[in-house]
């Protein structure tokens, strides 16, 4: 009996793409494929994926690879403007956060 295709990777209605059955998203899978990091590590880290699901989402990437890359710089772009967004809105608020990050870190030194 001949098994049918199973969709490892579905688009959602934002555009946006998903692991089927998760709520992990392709994005986070392809980060940790282009940082080297091996599919069952991806497994471990992503523990409502199987190991099928990793791999189906890796197979479905190197199929789609130009479209997929396109998705993720334009999602990088969007998070960049978002970035400098936020800077220019509350740039002296987040200042004044990490310079009081910078004290507490060298009031507490070395361990």
């Amino acid at each position: 009996m001949p098994e049918t295709a199973v969709a490892y990777v579905f688009r959602t209605a934002e555009g946006g793409w998903r692991i089927a059955g998760s709520r992990v998203s392709l994005d986070s899978i392809v980060h940790a494929y282009w940082g080297g990091q091996s599919l069952e590590a991806m497994a471990e880290d992503f523990p409502t994926l199987s190991l099928e699901q990793v791999y189906g989402a890796i197979a479905f990437y190197l199929r789609h690879r130009g479209e997929v890359d396109e998705y993720m710089a334009a999602q990088e772009e969007r998070w960049e403007q978002l970035r400098r967004q936020s800077e220019a809105a509350h740039g002296p608020l987040l200042s004044r956060i990490r310079g009081s990050r910078q004290k507490s870190s060298t009031k507490e030194g070395p361990a």
